[in-house]
């Protein structure tokens, strides 16, 4: 299991109520199932993803993340969470409005554009950065945002949207393991993970 995904899965209080945006296979859903008794539906636009998903017995709906999750009524979950999809998102405030409607709390958890591996390519081949992180080529990658962790706490401050926990996080050469970063986190971390509060 990726080595963020175990850091939100220790943030998640057993039995609570989680809507996993953008679930993938339902990864962190199984997790929170079978180790915290949680009750956890997913979204996921990827047909196929979403199917192996529900045929691990989770609940999880195949459909777009905007439409799905204006369906839910205020407060209708503990947590919501969005790992790694919000480099994907058109409209990063609306959504997590939406998330901080619908949750009482939010965890959001990015690669981390500012990160120097990431500032050498670029420095020195003059090229968007390729790396473990950021696996595609600037033509066929599915992000459409590049996120440093100080502009996206700059965001929720603009937006008002008080963070309440932060961590941001260095992966070994196994995406499994990894360490969390505390100096410097903008420049040395390859991804970072925010507990956002309701306004």
């Amino acid at each position: 299991m990726r080595f963020d995904l175990q850091v939100i899965a220790s943030w998640i209080e057993p039995g609570s109520r989680v809507l996993d945006l953008g679930c993938s296979q339902g990864v962190l859903l199984e997790k929170l199932t079978q180790e915290k008794q949680v009750r956890g539906t997913g979204i996921e636009q990827d047909e196929a993803k979403a199917g192996q998903a529900i045929g691990k017995g989770l609940s999880v709906i195949h459909g777009d993340i905007y439409e799905e999750v204006r369906d839910y009524p205020d407060l209708a979950f503990d947590y919501v969470v969005l790992s790694q999809t919000l480099q994907q998102v058109i409209d990063p405030s609306t959504l997590i409005r939406e998330m901080l409607r619908v949750g009482r709390r939010c965890i959001v958890s990015f690669p981390n554009f500012s990160y120097w591996k990431h500032r050498v390519q670029f420095l020195l081949r003059g090229c968007a950065p390729v790396s473990r992180e950021l696996p595609h080529e600037w033509h066929n990658t599915p992000n459409i945002r590049v996120i440093p962790i100080a502009d996206f706490k700059r965001f929720c401050r603009d937006l008002g949207v008080p963070v309440l926990r932060e961590v941001a996080i260095g992966n070994h050469h196994h995406e499994d393991r990894g360490k969390v970063v505390t100096f410097m986190p903008n420049l040395l971390a390859s991804y970072g993970i925010f507990l956002l509060g309701r306004e």
